[in-house]
């Protein structure tokens, strides 16, 4: 696979443990069955009723009473062990919370509807699979209604911002012209048979009328239970951030790196700045850079255009120099996605590679015109160097890694963290010589910076920066905070306040992760001097699969 390959292992007692774990997951998560590729199971879904996350949990539990009884054989058996003590451990911990899980991007109101997504949809029958799944998608709504439930009579009931925003997306999915209704369309395009898209759009319908259910339930149930408060605790927020990041941070410390790495990266930009147009200030040259023709992109498929090109450029460049990218993963497709709601994500091969990593574009209501300057480095934290790079590294490497390692294993701090890695990588390559494009790659990497500060600010309830007013972060001072300090806009900036408030300790996983690799480099360089190999840091770290970052430390490690 490349000039640094790891040697192919033959599977281990451990590795067959893990296997059967990951078979066992699977069954209770049709779902990430689906997104792996995986045939046989795509018109169901998981169970989101108290029962089904406590049979999870139970599953968790009789696996890590396993790995007691386990020897390893090698290092590659001494991490997965590390690996799966340390995320199973963590996944019991948030269950016993008695907390179900309900925000803008990362609950399941969003991820039985995107599943779809993922779904092929060219023939009869992959349309008879969708059919099928929309007319189970119901039970899925039910049954997470019932988890709501159960964790509001313990007390636990998400911020009031967060149910009423998920109520909204639960009627704009329902709408005519909504994200279910796009799958009507598309059977529509594909050509398929009159009685299959018949019942692609009787699902469609019942799917619609889950979500409008929902949708009342939380506005008229829940939504007079939830606090007003969006602070979420520090005890809760050290759990969470545990969880996201592999790793017990130092919160205070954290919060005061935040600061100082925010300052930093503007003063970085003010020195670019000057480059843009000597004089300038970043807001002046910002304006510069908007104005310039060459820059602006009109249009959601000139959009997609652009991403896509820019994407096999990267690939073509990095590919045998300072990156393996072997076929099949040097494709990558990008897409608009049907959904309005903001942001850019990605979304990872099938196992065989037959449906490639994808990169989507969620482009807010009414937003036409686009600069490139400012998105380029998104296309590389997106797809090559950066998710694209470590999901379809991990998707290949099925002769050195057990199933769970390549594809089970899911980490924010080490996917974010080296997705925010290859971005300020691609400078040092010399992918960013242009000045805009610096100033677009410093504004994302000033974005994270500002989310460190005002995720653990907000949540932990720390003292706000002077700058800011000092005392106790509000919701409204720190909405002011990011509007400063987040180059989005204003549909984007509203997304993604609510996504901070509705889902903790997530957004500074990525520059703690950044943090991390960078350290490891930086180690690494410092012992082999002269004969440090980036590529193949590279390539051993990407090997490894995902990890929380304690044990990302411990694979690396040399005795």
């Amino acid at each position: 696979m490349s000039s640094h390959p790891a040697q192919p292992r033959t599977p281990t007692a451990v590795d067959a443990f893990a296997e059967e774990h990951f078979e066992k997951h699977l069954a209770l998560d049709p779902e990430e069955a689906t997104v792996l590729g995986r045939t046989g199971v795509e018109t169901e879904y998981a169970d989101y009723s108290p029962a089904g996350t406590e049979a999870m949990a139970r599953l968790n539990r009789e696996t890590l009473r396993g790995l007691d009884e386990l020897t390893p054989s090698d290092h590659t058996d001494e991490v997965t062990l590390h690996a799966m003590r340390e995320r199973l451990g963590l996944a019991v911990a948030q269950h016993e919370t008695g907390r179900t899980e309900l925000n803008n991007l990362a609950s399941a109101p969003q991820g039985v509807r995107m599943v779809l997504e993922l779904m092929p949809q060219s023939t009869d029958a992959d349309f008879e699979h969708i059919a099928g799944r929309l007319h189970n998608l119901p039970g899925a709504l039910e049954g997470y209604w019932e988890s709501l439930r159960a964790s509001a009579a313990q007390g636990h009931v998400a911020a009031r911002r967060q149910v009423s925003t998920v109520a909204g997306q639960c009627r704009d999915y329902a709408k005519a012209d909504g994200a279910l209704a796009s799958l009507l369309a598309s059977a529509k395009r594909a050509g398929v048979d009159d009685q299959v898209r018949g019942r692609v759009a009787d699902g469609v319908s019942a799917a619609a009328g889950a979500y409008e259910q929902l949708a009342q339930r939380l506005s008229e149930e829940l939504l007079p239970q939830a606090p007003q408060t969006d602070a979420v605790g520090t005890d809760l927020y050290r759990l969470a951030s545990q969880t996201f990041t592999g790793t017990v941070l130092d919160l205070e410390e954290t919060y005061a790196w935040g600061q100082e790495e925010l300052a930093r990266l503007v003063a970085e930009q003010e020195r670019v700045a000057s480059q843009i147009s000597p004089g300038a200030d970043v807001a002046q040259a910002k304006a510069v850079l908007d104005a310039d023709p060459a820059r602006q992109i009109e249009g959601t498929e000139a959009l997609r255009a652009w991403m896509q090109d820019l994407s096999d450029r990267a690939v073509a460049e990095l590919k045998g120099t300072h990156f393996d990218i072997p076929a099949p993963m040097d494709r990558l497709e990008c897409l608009i996605a049907p959904t309005q709601d903001g942001g850019v994500y990605y979304t990872g091969p099938s196992e065989d590679f037959s449906r490639p990593g994808r990169m989507w574009w969620s482009v807010p209501p009414g937003e036409t015109s686009f600069t490139t300057w400012s998105q380029t480095t998104t296309v590389y934290h997106e797809g090559v160097p950066g998710h694209h790079l470590q999901i379809a590294t991990a998707t290949m490497i099925r002769d050195r890694l057990n199933s769970w390692r390549r594809n089970g294993c899911m980490v924010s701090g080490y996917a974010e963290g080296w997705a925010l890695y290859a971005e300020k990588l691609m400078e040092e390559l010399g992918h960013l010589k242009d000045p805009g494009d610096a100033m677009g790659m410093l504004d994302m990497q000033r974005m994270r910076a500002a989310r460190v500060v005002f995720d653990i600010g907000v949540h932990c309830g720390f003292a706000a920066p002077q700058e800011w007013g000092g005392g106790t972060w509000t919701p409204e001072r720190g909405y002011a905070f990011l509007k400063h300090h987040l180059p989005v806009s204003q549909g984007e900036l509203d997304f993604e306040f609510t996504r901070y408030l509705g889902w903790p300790g997530q957004a500074p996983s990525y520059k703690v992760g950044q943090r991390v690799f960078e350290q490891l480099r930086a180690e690494r360089e410092a012992d082999d001097g002269a004969d440090f190999d980036l590529r193949g840091f590279h390539t051993e770290v990407l090997q490894l699969g995902m990890l929380g970052l304690d044990t990302l430390r411990f694979a690396v490690q040399r005795t």
